[in-house]
This record gives structure tokens, sequence and C-alpha cells, in this order.
């Protein structure tokens, strides 16, 4: 094995325009929600080809928020969403933050996401949308999603936490659904430190979610937000008063900060950068990693799809003669980080066992949870570490046969 290197899992990437931006907004005083605030929605909606974005302050809000829009369409506490058993724990903890009920459905072995296949057997008529992951940036089956949601005049929200830059068929992830809600935190490829952004072509939902993230405040379109409130808008007003402090709905308290904004333009300005150098990591990782077939395998890009690498997953196969803890152990003592990919939440994950559900419902997400992990393949990474984390493969497997 080649001399033992160091493969860090992730980074945080500042750029030099961050830092200027952040120096002019702690000597401006002007910290909360502003103008960098604005300038970032509008640069990631461009990014992404959407009308409108709408920054908060985390993506588990993201996700919270984009939901809490369907109560302005007709959906009650307790309706049910649909997502997939196997994701970050935030996509379920949103769910229920949100007043819903998650209704869980096990995912595809081979690609990591909701198996489409599998939803029409849960939807009810309490069913009022479906949230597909496109989990480690590749994209869920998006065709047959909004196939499905057309059928059932169901919502989409996409949750794109990981997917920054990926794309379904040409399009944009982000842009395809309803609403897309991103994740904007230190691990992912965009950030801006904490953070999270909802992108949508509705400007209705835009502007209730602008309300969302302020307590559900009155006049939250978009020139009143801009100037702080300190304009003659005719939303500000109503029978000669101002309503800034009449609150149409329930709201929470989620804005995006001035600094973290200004991390944000930043990194959006370095963007193609982290991918191109994301993107190179991913393709050797792809070319090579099938030669650990059956024991080892991972997901693949599809024809019509284009990975924005979030980090790379190795699952353990069935008739592996080695556990995903030995090879994770091995890996940690040759300097390569690695992580646990994510558990079933309903079965694997006792915060949600109030609702119900049993081992072995989720087949797929549960034997990910227990055989899987991840690797960083960041900005901060190049070839040279991917293949020596193949090196440190290679070895564990001739120590494992």
């Amino acid at each position: 094995m080649d001399k033992k290197m160091t493969v860090p899992f992730g980074t945080m990437s500042v750029t030099e325009k961050a830092k200027k931006l952040v120096a002019q907004a702690m000597e401006s005083g002007m910290l909360s929600s502003g103008k960098y605030v604005r300038e970032f929605e509008e640069k990631y909606a461009q990014l992404i080809g959407t009308k409108e974005a709408v920054a908060v302050s985390t993506g588990t809000d993201a996700d919270m928020l984009a939901l809490a829009v369907l109560y302005d369409y007709g959906a009650k506490r307790g309706d049910e969403i649909i997502v997939p058993a196997l994701s970050f724990v935030a996509t379920g903890n949103a769910v229920l933050h949100a007043g819903f009920k998650p209704v869980f459905v096990d995912v595809e072995l081979e690609t990591l996401n909701i198996n489409p296949d599998k939803i029409e057997e849960v939807i009810t008529d309490r069913t009022k949308a479906i949230m597909p992951v496109h989990l480690m940036g590749k994209p869920a089956d998006m065709d047959k999603i909004m196939d499905i949601a057309k059928k059932h005049k169901l919502y989409v929200i996409e949750d794109a936490a990981e997917a920054h830059g990926s794309k379904y068929k040409g399009r944009n992830v982000g842009s395809i659904g309803d609403m897309a809600a991103y994740s904007l935190y230190v691990a992912h490829m965009i950030s801006t430190v904490e953070g999270g952004i909802i992108t949508t072509n509705n400007s209705d939902f835009a502007e209730i979610l602008r309300s969302l993230r302020s307590h559900g405040r009155s006049c939250n379109c978009r020139s009143c937000v801009m100037n702080k409130g300190e304009t003659s808008c005719a939303k500000r007003f109503k029978d000669g008063k101002d309503i800034r402090f009449i609150f149409e709905r329930v709201g929470y308290s989620s804005k995006m900060n001035e600094l973290e904004a200004a991390v944000g333009l930043g990194n959006i300005e370095a963007w193609p950068r982290y991918l191109a150098t994301r993107r190179e990591n991913l393709a050797y990782l792809l070319k090579h990693f099938e030669k650990y077939s059956p024991d080892l395998f991972s997901i693949k890009e599809d024809r019509d799809e284009f990975i924005g690498p979030h980090a790379f997953p190795v699952i353990v196969g069935k008739n592996a003669k080695f556990t995903r803890d030995q090879l994770s152990a091995y890996l940690s003592k040759n300097g390569v980080d690695p992580r646990n990919m994510f558990l079933s939440m309903p079965t694997q994950c006792p915060g949600f066992s109030f609702l119900g559900y049993e081992p072995g419902q989720f087949p797929v997400s549960e034997y990910i949870g227990d055989n899987g992990l991840h690797i960083g393949l960041h900005q901060g990474l190049n070839v040279r570490h991917m293949k020596y984390f193949l090196k440190v493969i290679d070895g564990f497997l001739s120590e494992n046969k």
C-alpha cells in the first residue's frame, strides 16, 4: 500500500469573497436578514432555474416550511406525507415538526432512493404530498413520482439536501416538483455554514414561505422583505393600520442571517469548481469500484442523470465474509474517515417507534442501515485521494478473503 494519507469526510470552504462580504456586513451592523440574503436567494434561483428561492436557517427548516405551505391549500394537521424509509433523520423529523404524519416507503438497493413502485400502496385519502429524497446526489425517479402525484392530485416536494447540481433527464433537480428543499450545512457543496433554501416556480408559495419563516407575518411580499418593511406597500396597510404585527398563519423563526448569506455568495461563485472536482472524484470511483462486486457495491450514474455528488456510498454484499464495522475500522486505521450510512427511520431510529412500525417492514432500508457506509469526495480531495481509498479497500479485501 502507498504511504498513509488522510482522506477526511468533509470540508468547509470559505472563499476570499465571502470573507470580504462578512467583514462588510460586520462593519455595517446590519446582521439580520437583509440585502445579502436577498442576493443569495436570487443567485440560487438562477442556479437551479426556478423563479423563486427562499432562504431559511437550516435544511430541516427548508423541508418543514415547504410542507407547512400546504396548510394554505387545504391540508390538515395529521395528514400524511410519503417519504423514503432511508434518509438522514431530518427528513422524517421535518414532517413531524410540520404537523404531518410521515408514511414510509422502502428504497431500491441499487439507487438508495424511494421505490416508486411501492408508493401507490400507501396512498390514502389523507395523503397530501410525496417527498422524494435525492440521496447522495443521485436523482430519484422523478418521472414515475410526478405521474403518481398527478394521478392522485398530490404535491411533490423534493428533498434535495444533498443534490446541489444534480440533473434528471436534462432538468435540474429542485426544479421538477412543486417545491424543493436544500441543505446548506457545512458538509454540502454549497454551504452557508448552517442554512437551507427552498426553490419553487410558484410565487404564491414563495410569499407564504417568506411569511412562515417570520412567524407567519402578514406582510411578507418581496418589496417589503427587501426593504425591511419600510415601504408604502399596499399589503402593509389594512383599514389604515400597519399589519406587520398581524400573523395570518402558524409560523416559525427560520430566517437566514447576513453572515451566512455572505458565506453562501462566496460558495455560489466557487461552486462550478467544487462541482467539477467532486465529479472527477466520483467518476474515478464509479469506473474502478465495480471490480469489488459482489462483496462491495455502490450506486451508478445512469445515462439520463447527472449526479451532483455529496459523498460515495459503499454497501457490503450479502455474502461477504466481513462486516461493515470491520471495513469501517480498517478504513479509519488507514486514514480514510468513513461514516455509517443513514438508517431506516421507522424501524432503526428509536425516536420514530411511536409510529408503530416493526423491524422487517423495510428490508432494503434496514439492510443498507446495517451494512452501508459513505466516504467524502469533496472539493478538498482529488483523484490521488480516491486512488488511495481504493488501495485501502484492496488491502482490506486481501486480508478478508
